[in-house]
């Protein structure tokens, strides 16, 4: 695990009605979040990387399905990487620092809280290539599908 990186277990409660799960609790994580964002994928979909310069940190969950997080310390080249989802219920807090993306392994529905939140006139957002040679070998494909921001 990367420093300032926290992995939350979720627990799901389920029965013949569905499932129940407590997804974000304020009191275990560093800063308050002040957004929240869902995002439906493809399989083959891949979003990053990303980093914020000025802060803003990300409260990772895939709700349906499964995703591949992948998370850079920009600093020491350190990586880490773990599918998340419906056979692995846990949530990621990433600093904001470290440039993360996540890859969708299955069609998927994410979840992220943020610390900040989005600003169109000033976004905190930068990018790395998400084959930079740090990570390349960390994504299960080498021909994702990207944003034209993301292929950038």
């Amino acid at each position: 695990m990367l420093e300032g990186m926290l992995r939350l277990p979720l627990r799901r409660f389920e029965d013949e009605r569905g499932w129940f799960c407590e997804l974000r609790r304020e009191s275990l994580l560093p800063k308050p979040t002040r957004q929240t964002n869902v995002s439906s994928s493809r399989r083959g979909v891949i979003r990053g990387l990303h980093f914020h310069e000025r802060g803003q940190d990300d409260l990772f969950a895939c709700l349906v399905g499964t995703a591949r997080v992948v998370v850079l310390d920009r600093a020491s080249g350190e990586t880490f990487s773990e599918d998340i989802g419906e056979d692995n219920p846990v949530a990621l807090y990433i600093p904001g620092r470290h440039a993360h993306g996540f890859e969708a392994l299955t069609d998927l529905l994410f979840c992220y809280h943020v610390t900040e939140e989005y600003d169109p006139a000033t976004p905190d957002e930068h990018g790395l290539a998400w084959n930079d040679e740090r990570v390349a070998h960390l994504w299960s494909t080498a021909t994702p599908i990207l944003s034209a921001r993301d292929a950038s």
